[in-house]
Protein backbone atom coordinates (compact mmCIF):
# COMPACT_ATOMS: atom_id res chain seq x y z
CA UNK A 1 0.00 0.00 0.00
CA UNK A 2 1.33 3.43 -0.90
CA UNK A 3 2.27 5.67 1.99
CA UNK A 4 -0.47 8.20 1.26
CA UNK A 5 -3.08 5.57 0.47
CA UNK A 6 -5.90 4.79 2.86
CA UNK A 7 -8.30 1.94 3.37
CA UNK A 8 -10.92 4.03 1.62
CA UNK A 9 -9.01 3.76 -1.65
CA UNK A 10 -9.40 1.15 -4.37
CA UNK A 11 -7.53 -1.80 -2.80
CA UNK A 12 -9.93 -1.69 0.17
CA UNK A 13 -13.43 -0.65 -0.97
CA UNK A 14 -15.38 -0.62 2.27
CA UNK A 15 -18.50 0.75 0.64
CA UNK A 16 -19.54 -0.84 -2.66
CA UNK A 17 -21.88 0.82 -5.14
CA UNK A 18 -25.35 -0.72 -5.18
CA UNK A 19 -28.01 0.17 -7.68
CA UNK A 20 -30.69 -0.01 -5.01
CA UNK A 21 -29.24 2.91 -3.11
CA UNK A 22 -30.31 6.47 -3.61
CA UNK A 23 -27.43 8.70 -4.62
CA UNK A 24 -26.73 11.23 -1.91
CA UNK A 25 -24.07 13.52 -0.64
CA UNK A 26 -22.56 13.10 2.81
CA UNK A 27 -24.72 14.77 5.38
CA UNK A 28 -24.65 15.55 9.04
CA UNK A 29 -27.51 15.65 11.48
CA UNK A 30 -28.01 19.31 10.56
CA UNK A 31 -28.50 18.59 6.84
CA UNK A 32 -29.74 15.00 6.70
CA UNK A 33 -31.68 14.65 3.44
CA UNK A 34 -32.87 11.87 1.18
CA UNK A 35 -35.18 11.40 -1.75
CA UNK A 36 -37.62 9.68 0.60
CA UNK A 37 -40.15 11.74 2.53
CA UNK A 38 -39.54 9.53 5.57
CA UNK A 39 -36.31 11.45 6.09
CA UNK A 40 -37.19 15.15 6.01
CA UNK A 41 -34.56 17.83 6.29
CA UNK A 42 -33.82 18.34 9.98
CA UNK A 43 -32.12 21.07 11.86
CA UNK A 44 -30.00 19.95 14.75
CA UNK A 45 -32.51 21.08 17.37
CA UNK A 46 -35.38 19.36 15.53
CA UNK A 47 -33.45 16.11 15.28
CA UNK A 48 -32.51 16.14 18.95
CA UNK A 49 -35.97 16.98 20.23
CA UNK A 50 -37.65 14.54 17.85
CA UNK A 51 -35.41 11.72 19.06
CA UNK A 52 -36.04 12.49 22.71
CA UNK A 53 -39.69 13.44 22.71
CA UNK A 54 -41.61 11.65 19.96
CA UNK A 55 -39.61 8.80 18.46
CA UNK A 56 -40.49 5.21 19.35
CA UNK A 57 -38.78 2.01 18.31
CA UNK A 58 -42.03 1.07 16.59
CA UNK A 59 -41.48 4.00 14.20
CA UNK A 60 -38.13 2.67 12.98
CA UNK A 61 -39.31 -0.42 11.12
CA UNK A 62 -38.15 -2.95 13.69
CA UNK A 63 -40.14 -6.18 14.18
CA UNK A 64 -42.31 -6.66 17.26
CA UNK A 65 -39.92 -9.06 18.98
CA UNK A 66 -37.12 -6.46 18.76
CA UNK A 67 -39.36 -3.77 20.24
CA UNK A 68 -40.33 -6.09 23.10
CA UNK A 69 -36.73 -7.02 23.90
CA UNK A 70 -35.78 -3.33 24.02
CA UNK A 71 -38.51 -2.71 26.56
CA UNK A 72 -37.46 -5.76 28.57
CA UNK A 73 -33.90 -4.41 28.68
CA UNK A 74 -35.09 -0.98 29.80
CA UNK A 75 -34.39 0.72 26.45
CA UNK A 76 -37.54 2.80 26.17
CA UNK A 77 -36.79 5.35 23.44
CA UNK A 78 -34.29 5.44 20.58
CA UNK A 79 -31.37 7.84 20.80
CA UNK A 80 -30.63 10.14 17.82
CA UNK A 81 -28.04 7.75 16.34
CA UNK A 82 -30.54 4.88 16.62
CA UNK A 83 -33.41 6.94 15.22
CA UNK A 84 -31.45 7.96 12.14
CA UNK A 85 -29.34 4.87 11.42
CA UNK A 86 -31.67 1.92 12.13
CA UNK A 87 -34.12 2.69 9.27
CA UNK A 88 -31.24 3.24 6.83
CA UNK A 89 -29.60 -0.06 7.74
CA UNK A 90 -32.94 -1.87 7.41
CA UNK A 91 -33.31 -0.22 3.98
CA UNK A 92 -30.03 -1.78 2.86
CA UNK A 93 -27.75 1.25 3.03
CA UNK A 94 -24.13 1.35 4.07
CA UNK A 95 -23.78 3.67 7.07
CA UNK A 96 -21.09 5.76 8.69
CA UNK A 97 -22.33 6.88 12.12
CA UNK A 98 -20.48 9.31 14.36
CA UNK A 99 -21.90 9.80 17.85
CA UNK A 100 -20.50 10.34 21.31
CA UNK A 101 -19.69 7.63 23.80
CA UNK A 102 -22.77 6.29 25.56
CA UNK A 103 -25.17 7.32 22.78
CA UNK A 104 -26.34 3.77 21.95
CA UNK A 105 -24.25 3.05 18.87
CA UNK A 106 -24.14 -0.71 19.52
CA UNK A 107 -27.92 -1.05 19.47
CA UNK A 108 -28.01 1.20 16.40
CA UNK A 109 -26.32 -1.53 14.35
CA UNK A 110 -27.14 -4.66 16.37
CA UNK A 111 -30.94 -4.26 16.23
CA UNK A 112 -31.24 -3.96 12.43
CA UNK A 113 -28.69 -6.76 11.90
CA UNK A 114 -30.65 -9.08 14.20
CA UNK A 115 -33.91 -8.07 12.50
CA UNK A 116 -32.53 -9.12 9.11
CA UNK A 117 -31.09 -12.30 10.62
CA UNK A 118 -34.54 -13.27 11.95
CA UNK A 119 -35.93 -13.13 8.40
CA UNK A 120 -33.32 -15.55 7.04
CA UNK A 121 -31.26 -17.10 9.84
CA UNK A 122 -27.93 -18.64 8.92
CA UNK A 123 -24.29 -18.28 9.90
CA UNK A 124 -22.00 -16.44 9.47
CA UNK A 125 -24.46 -13.57 8.97
CA UNK A 126 -22.45 -10.67 10.42
CA UNK A 127 -18.80 -9.95 11.17
CA UNK A 128 -18.01 -7.23 13.70
CA UNK A 129 -14.44 -5.93 13.92
CA UNK A 130 -13.35 -4.05 17.04
CA UNK A 131 -9.91 -2.84 18.20
CA UNK A 132 -9.73 -4.31 21.72
CA UNK A 133 -10.44 -7.66 23.30
CA UNK A 134 -12.49 -6.27 26.19
CA UNK A 135 -14.72 -4.35 23.79
CA UNK A 136 -15.22 -7.54 21.74
CA UNK A 137 -16.55 -9.40 24.78
CA UNK A 138 -18.78 -6.47 25.73
CA UNK A 139 -20.25 -6.35 22.22
CA UNK A 140 -20.91 -10.09 22.39
CA UNK A 141 -22.84 -9.61 25.66
CA UNK A 142 -24.96 -6.90 24.08
CA UNK A 143 -25.64 -8.95 20.94
CA UNK A 144 -26.66 -11.95 23.03
CA UNK A 145 -28.98 -9.83 25.16
CA UNK A 146 -30.67 -8.17 22.18
CA UNK A 147 -30.77 -11.44 20.22
CA UNK A 148 -32.00 -13.69 23.05
CA UNK A 149 -35.42 -14.29 21.39
CA UNK A 150 -33.54 -15.66 18.34
CA UNK A 151 -31.35 -18.07 20.34
CA UNK A 152 -28.43 -16.18 18.85
CA UNK A 153 -25.14 -18.00 18.41
CA UNK A 154 -22.26 -15.54 18.83
CA UNK A 155 -18.50 -16.22 18.74
CA UNK A 156 -15.69 -14.01 20.03
CA UNK A 157 -12.33 -14.28 18.26
CA UNK A 158 -9.55 -12.37 20.02
CA UNK A 159 -5.90 -12.81 20.93
CA UNK A 160 -4.84 -14.43 24.16
CA UNK A 161 -7.30 -17.32 23.84
CA UNK A 162 -6.96 -20.83 22.40
CA UNK A 163 -6.88 -20.68 18.59
CA UNK A 164 -8.00 -24.27 18.05
CA UNK A 165 -11.15 -23.66 20.08
CA UNK A 166 -11.79 -20.45 18.14
CA UNK A 167 -11.29 -22.16 14.79
CA UNK A 168 -13.77 -24.88 15.75
CA UNK A 169 -16.28 -22.23 16.82
CA UNK A 170 -16.01 -20.47 13.45
CA UNK A 171 -16.38 -23.72 11.50
CA UNK A 172 -19.70 -24.26 13.32
CA UNK A 173 -20.86 -21.03 11.65
CA UNK A 174 -22.30 -18.90 14.46
CA UNK A 175 -24.68 -16.14 13.45
CA UNK A 176 -22.44 -13.28 14.59
CA UNK A 177 -18.65 -13.20 14.85
CA UNK A 178 -16.99 -10.44 16.88
CA UNK A 179 -13.24 -10.27 16.39
CA UNK A 180 -10.09 -8.25 16.73
CA UNK A 181 -8.20 -7.90 13.42
CA UNK A 182 -4.95 -9.63 14.39
CA UNK A 183 -6.36 -12.92 15.63
CA UNK A 184 -8.87 -13.16 12.78
CA UNK A 185 -6.08 -12.68 10.23
CA UNK A 186 -4.07 -15.51 11.77
CA UNK A 187 -7.04 -17.91 11.69
CA UNK A 188 -7.84 -17.02 8.07
CA UNK A 189 -4.26 -17.59 6.95
CA UNK A 190 -3.61 -20.79 8.87
CA UNK A 191 -6.76 -22.65 7.80
CA UNK A 192 -7.41 -22.83 4.03
CA UNK A 193 -11.09 -23.65 4.64
CA UNK A 194 -11.67 -20.67 6.92
CA UNK A 195 -12.19 -17.88 4.32
CA UNK A 196 -15.14 -19.77 2.82
CA UNK A 197 -16.93 -19.57 6.18
CA UNK A 198 -17.41 -15.82 5.63
CA UNK A 199 -18.49 -16.05 1.98
CA UNK A 200 -22.18 -15.39 2.71
CA UNK A 201 -21.80 -12.69 5.35
CA UNK A 202 -24.37 -9.91 4.89
CA UNK A 203 -22.88 -7.36 7.27
CA UNK A 204 -19.42 -6.04 8.07
CA UNK A 205 -19.28 -3.73 11.09
CA UNK A 206 -16.26 -1.71 12.18
CA UNK A 207 -16.89 -0.58 15.75
CA UNK A 208 -14.64 2.22 17.06
CA UNK A 209 -13.86 2.61 13.37
CA UNK A 210 -11.33 5.40 13.85
CA UNK A 211 -9.05 2.98 15.68
CA UNK A 212 -9.80 -0.06 13.51
CA UNK A 213 -8.78 1.92 10.41
CA UNK A 214 -5.53 2.98 12.03
CA UNK A 215 -2.32 2.28 10.09
CA UNK A 216 -1.43 -0.58 12.45
CA UNK A 217 -4.29 -2.76 11.18
CA UNK A 218 -3.78 -2.35 7.41
CA UNK A 219 -2.43 -5.82 6.71
CA UNK A 220 -4.97 -7.53 8.95
CA UNK A 221 -7.92 -5.75 7.36
CA UNK A 222 -6.67 -6.55 3.87
CA UNK A 223 -6.81 -10.28 4.66
CA UNK A 224 -10.24 -9.98 6.28
CA UNK A 225 -11.80 -7.94 3.45
CA UNK A 226 -10.62 -10.40 0.80
CA UNK A 227 -12.71 -13.21 2.29
CA UNK A 228 -15.93 -11.17 2.49
CA UNK A 229 -18.50 -10.97 -0.32
CA UNK A 230 -18.79 -7.69 -2.22
CA UNK A 231 -22.56 -7.79 -1.94
CA UNK A 232 -22.72 -6.85 1.71
CA UNK A 233 -23.64 -3.93 3.92
CA UNK A 234 -20.79 -2.11 5.63
CA UNK A 235 -21.44 -0.22 8.85
CA UNK A 236 -18.86 2.02 10.49
CA UNK A 237 -19.46 3.56 13.91
CA UNK A 238 -17.17 5.79 15.91
CA UNK A 239 -17.21 8.32 18.74
CA UNK A 240 -14.77 10.63 16.97
CA UNK A 241 -14.37 11.95 13.44
CA UNK A 242 -10.81 11.53 12.15
CA UNK A 243 -9.01 12.38 8.93
CA UNK A 244 -9.12 8.71 7.88
CA UNK A 245 -12.90 8.59 8.28
CA UNK A 246 -13.29 11.93 6.51
CA UNK A 247 -11.27 10.64 3.55
CA UNK A 248 -13.35 7.48 3.47
CA UNK A 249 -16.53 9.55 3.51
CA UNK A 250 -15.36 11.73 0.61
CA UNK A 251 -14.42 8.70 -1.48
CA UNK A 252 -17.78 7.02 -0.72
CA UNK A 253 -20.01 10.09 -0.89
CA UNK A 254 -22.50 8.55 -3.31
CA UNK A 255 -22.72 5.12 -1.71
CA UNK A 256 -23.01 5.61 2.04
CA UNK A 257 -25.41 7.32 4.43
CA UNK A 258 -23.62 9.58 6.90
CA UNK A 259 -24.98 10.51 10.31
CA UNK A 260 -23.07 12.80 12.60
CA UNK A 261 -23.94 13.97 16.09
CA UNK A 262 -20.41 15.03 16.88
CA UNK A 263 -19.45 18.40 18.30
CA UNK A 264 -15.74 17.87 18.66
CA UNK A 265 -13.95 16.72 21.77
CA UNK A 266 -16.57 17.74 24.31
CA UNK A 267 -17.26 16.50 27.82
CA UNK A 268 -20.69 16.31 29.43
CA UNK A 269 -21.91 19.07 31.73
CA UNK A 270 -22.56 16.68 34.61
CA UNK A 271 -18.83 15.88 34.83
CA UNK A 272 -16.78 17.85 37.36
CA UNK A 273 -13.21 18.14 36.01
CA UNK A 274 -10.47 18.95 38.48
CA UNK A 275 -6.68 18.87 38.73
CA UNK A 276 -3.96 18.59 41.35
CA UNK A 277 -0.59 20.25 40.70
CA UNK A 278 1.78 17.80 42.31
CA UNK A 279 5.53 16.98 42.25
CA UNK A 280 6.31 13.76 40.39
CA UNK A 281 7.85 12.03 43.41
CA UNK A 282 4.73 12.34 45.60
CA UNK A 283 2.03 11.35 43.09
CA UNK A 284 1.60 8.05 44.91
CA UNK A 285 1.13 9.88 48.21
CA UNK A 286 -1.67 12.02 46.78
CA UNK A 287 -3.21 8.96 45.14
CA UNK A 288 -3.35 7.08 48.45
CA UNK A 289 -4.90 10.14 50.13
CA UNK A 290 -7.70 10.31 47.55
CA UNK A 291 -8.38 6.58 47.58
CA UNK A 292 -8.44 6.54 51.36
CA UNK A 293 -11.10 9.27 51.35
CA UNK A 294 -13.38 7.86 48.66
CA UNK A 295 -16.23 7.30 51.11
CA UNK A 296 -16.10 10.89 52.31
CA UNK A 297 -16.20 12.08 48.69
CA UNK A 298 -19.26 9.96 47.95
CA UNK A 299 -17.22 7.78 45.56
CA UNK A 300 -17.94 4.06 45.36
CA UNK A 301 -15.85 3.14 42.32
CA UNK A 302 -12.88 4.64 40.50
CA UNK A 303 -10.76 4.03 37.40
CA UNK A 304 -7.12 5.13 37.54
CA UNK A 305 -5.54 5.64 34.10
CA UNK A 306 -1.78 5.30 33.64
CA UNK A 307 0.33 5.69 30.53
CA UNK A 308 2.18 2.37 30.33
CA UNK A 309 1.78 -1.28 31.23
CA UNK A 310 4.82 -0.99 33.47
CA UNK A 311 3.31 1.86 35.48
CA UNK A 312 0.04 -0.03 35.72
CA UNK A 313 1.74 -3.16 37.04
CA UNK A 314 3.94 -1.23 39.49
CA UNK A 315 0.99 0.77 40.81
CA UNK A 316 -1.03 -2.42 41.34
CA UNK A 317 1.85 -3.88 43.37
CA UNK A 318 2.09 -0.66 45.39
CA UNK A 319 -1.61 -0.64 46.23
CA UNK A 320 -1.40 -4.32 47.14
CA UNK A 321 1.35 -3.54 49.67
CA UNK A 322 -0.74 -0.63 50.99
CA UNK A 323 -3.71 -3.03 51.34
CA UNK A 324 -5.87 -1.06 48.90
CA UNK A 325 -8.09 -3.44 46.96
CA UNK A 326 -7.75 -2.90 43.20
CA UNK A 327 -7.76 -4.80 39.90
CA UNK A 328 -5.31 -4.10 37.06
CA UNK A 329 -6.05 -4.14 33.34
CA UNK A 330 -3.29 -3.83 30.74
CA UNK A 331 -2.19 -5.57 27.57
CA UNK A 332 0.69 -7.50 29.14
CA UNK A 333 -1.75 -9.57 31.18
CA UNK A 334 -3.20 -12.81 29.88
CA UNK A 335 -6.69 -12.49 28.44
CA UNK A 336 -8.23 -14.56 31.21
CA UNK A 337 -6.72 -12.25 33.86
CA UNK A 338 -7.85 -9.17 31.92
CA UNK A 339 -11.41 -10.44 31.78
CA UNK A 340 -11.31 -11.41 35.45
CA UNK A 341 -10.11 -7.92 36.43
CA UNK A 342 -12.81 -6.23 34.38
CA UNK A 343 -15.52 -8.54 35.73
CA UNK A 344 -14.42 -7.94 39.32
CA UNK A 345 -14.69 -4.20 38.82
CA UNK A 346 -17.96 -4.22 36.88
CA UNK A 347 -19.60 -6.48 39.48
CA UNK A 348 -18.53 -4.20 42.33
CA UNK A 349 -16.36 -6.84 43.97
CA UNK A 350 -13.34 -4.54 43.55
CA UNK A 351 -13.91 -0.76 43.84
CA UNK A 352 -10.81 0.39 41.94
CA UNK A 353 -9.58 -0.44 38.43
CA UNK A 354 -6.04 0.42 37.34
CA UNK A 355 -5.85 0.58 33.56
CA UNK A 356 -3.97 1.77 30.52
CA UNK A 357 -5.88 3.29 27.62
CA UNK A 358 -7.06 -0.20 26.68
CA UNK A 359 -10.00 0.63 28.99
CA UNK A 360 -10.60 4.17 27.75
CA UNK A 361 -12.72 3.35 24.71
CA UNK A 362 -16.15 1.82 24.38
CA UNK A 363 -16.42 -0.05 27.68
CA UNK A 364 -19.81 0.52 29.26
CA UNK A 365 -19.48 0.64 33.05
CA UNK A 366 -22.27 3.04 34.06
CA UNK A 367 -21.52 3.16 37.79
CA UNK A 368 -18.02 4.70 37.72
CA UNK A 369 -17.98 7.70 40.04
CA UNK A 370 -14.38 8.85 39.69
CA UNK A 371 -11.71 8.85 36.97
CA UNK A 372 -8.13 9.67 37.97
CA UNK A 373 -5.57 10.59 35.33
CA UNK A 374 -2.48 9.44 37.21
CA UNK A 375 -0.57 10.14 33.98
CA UNK A 376 -1.80 12.91 31.68
CA UNK A 377 -2.47 11.56 28.15
CA UNK A 378 -0.45 13.04 25.29
CA UNK A 379 -3.49 13.78 23.14
CA UNK A 380 -6.70 15.59 24.16
CA UNK A 381 -8.98 13.01 22.54
CA UNK A 382 -7.53 10.34 24.87
CA UNK A 383 -8.38 12.58 27.82
CA UNK A 384 -11.97 12.93 26.58
CA UNK A 385 -12.33 9.17 26.16
CA UNK A 386 -10.88 8.51 29.62
CA UNK A 387 -13.09 10.92 31.54
CA UNK A 388 -16.02 9.67 29.46
CA UNK A 389 -15.96 6.50 31.59
CA UNK A 390 -17.80 8.47 34.29
CA UNK A 391 -20.83 10.82 34.23
CA UNK A 392 -22.62 8.49 31.81
CA UNK A 393 -26.32 8.35 30.96
CA UNK A 394 -27.10 11.62 32.72
CA UNK A 395 -25.33 10.70 35.96
CA UNK A 396 -22.82 12.92 37.70
CA UNK A 397 -19.12 12.15 37.89
CA UNK A 398 -15.72 13.48 38.88
CA UNK A 399 -12.34 13.43 37.14
CA UNK A 400 -9.06 14.36 38.85
CA UNK A 401 -5.87 14.84 36.83
CA UNK A 402 -2.41 14.72 38.42
CA UNK A 403 -0.47 17.56 36.78
CA UNK A 404 3.29 17.67 37.19
CA UNK A 405 5.58 20.40 35.91
CA UNK A 406 6.10 18.44 32.69
CA UNK A 407 2.35 18.23 32.07
CA UNK A 408 1.45 21.93 32.13
CA UNK A 409 1.46 22.36 28.36
CA UNK A 410 -0.53 19.15 27.89
CA UNK A 411 -3.24 20.20 30.33
CA UNK A 412 -3.50 23.64 28.69
CA UNK A 413 -3.99 21.95 25.32
CA UNK A 414 -6.68 19.69 26.80
CA UNK A 415 -8.47 22.72 28.26
CA UNK A 416 -8.33 24.50 24.91
CA UNK A 417 -9.76 21.51 23.04
CA UNK A 418 -12.60 20.70 25.49
CA UNK A 419 -13.37 24.41 25.89
CA UNK A 420 -13.29 24.32 29.66
CA UNK A 421 -10.80 25.12 32.40
CA UNK A 422 -10.20 22.46 35.02
CA UNK A 423 -10.93 23.41 38.61
CA UNK A 424 -8.41 22.92 41.38
CA UNK A 425 -8.98 19.89 43.62
CA UNK A 426 -8.86 21.13 47.18
CA UNK A 427 -6.93 19.13 49.74
CA UNK A 428 -4.75 19.97 52.74
CA UNK A 429 -1.11 19.32 51.94
CA UNK A 430 -0.13 18.56 55.52
CA UNK A 431 -2.82 15.85 55.71
CA UNK A 432 -1.68 14.35 52.42
CA UNK A 433 1.99 14.24 53.38
CA UNK A 434 1.24 12.47 56.65
CA UNK A 435 1.31 9.25 54.64
CA UNK A 436 4.59 9.90 52.81
CA UNK A 437 6.74 7.54 54.90
CA UNK A 438 4.20 4.73 54.56
CA UNK A 439 4.01 5.17 50.78
CA UNK A 440 7.78 5.38 50.27
CA UNK A 441 8.32 2.14 52.21
CA UNK A 442 5.59 0.43 50.20
CA UNK A 443 7.12 1.72 46.96
CA UNK A 444 10.45 0.05 47.73
CA UNK A 445 8.67 -3.23 48.43
CA UNK A 446 6.65 -2.90 45.21
CA UNK A 447 9.84 -2.38 43.16
CA UNK A 448 11.40 -5.48 44.70
CA UNK A 449 8.26 -7.49 44.01
CA UNK A 450 8.31 -6.39 40.38
CA UNK A 451 11.92 -7.53 40.05
CA UNK A 452 11.04 -10.86 41.64
CA UNK A 453 8.11 -11.54 39.30
CA UNK A 454 10.30 -10.95 36.23
CA UNK A 455 8.14 -8.20 34.75
CA UNK A 456 11.10 -6.13 33.50
CA UNK A 457 12.60 -9.02 31.51
CA UNK A 458 9.22 -9.99 30.08
CA UNK A 459 8.60 -6.38 29.06
CA UNK A 460 11.89 -6.23 27.14
CA UNK A 461 10.98 -9.43 25.32
CA UNK A 462 7.54 -8.08 24.41
CA UNK A 463 8.97 -4.81 23.11
CA UNK A 464 11.53 -6.63 20.99
CA UNK A 465 8.82 -8.88 19.56
CA UNK A 466 6.59 -5.88 18.83
CA UNK A 467 9.39 -4.04 17.01
CA UNK A 468 10.11 -7.16 14.98
CA UNK A 469 6.44 -7.55 14.02
CA UNK A 470 6.14 -3.89 13.02
CA UNK A 471 9.35 -4.07 11.00
CA UNK A 472 8.11 -7.16 9.16
CA UNK A 473 4.90 -5.32 8.29
CA UNK A 474 6.83 -2.21 7.23
CA UNK A 475 5.00 -0.12 9.80
CA UNK A 476 7.82 0.88 12.13
CA UNK A 477 8.80 3.96 10.14
CA UNK A 478 5.15 4.81 9.47
CA UNK A 479 4.34 4.73 13.17
CA UNK A 480 7.33 6.91 14.00
CA UNK A 481 6.34 9.38 11.29
CA UNK A 482 2.74 9.49 12.51
CA UNK A 483 3.87 10.07 16.10
CA UNK A 484 6.10 12.94 14.93
CA UNK A 485 3.20 14.45 12.99
CA UNK A 486 0.89 14.22 16.02
CA UNK A 487 3.57 15.78 18.22
CA UNK A 488 4.09 18.60 15.72
CA UNK A 489 0.36 19.34 15.74
CA UNK A 490 0.32 19.47 19.52
CA UNK A 491 3.16 21.98 19.70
Amino acid sequence: MAENETLADKPFPLFSSKSTKASQKPSSITTATTANSLYPKLTKDTADSTARATAEFSDLGLPEWAIHICKALGITRPTPVQQHCIPRILAGDDVLGIAQTGSGKTAAFALPILSRLAENPYGIFSLVITPTRELAYQLAEQFRALGSPLHLRCAVVVGGMDMITQAKALMQRPHVVIATPGRLKVLLEQNPDMPAVFSRAKFLVLDEADRVLDVGFEEELKVVFECLPKDRQTLLFSATMTSDLQTLLEVSANEAYFFEAYEGFKTVESLRQQYIFVPENVKDVYLLHILSNMDGMGVRSAIIFVSTCRNCHLLSLLLEVLEVEAAALHSYKSQSLRLAALLSFKSGKVPILLATDVASRGLDIPTVDLVINYDIPRFPRDYVHRVGRTARAGRGGLSISFVTQRDVDLIHEIEAVVGKQLDKFECKENEVLDGITKVYKARRVAHMNMMDDGFEEKEKERRAQKRKTLAEKGLLKKNRKRKRQRLDKSL
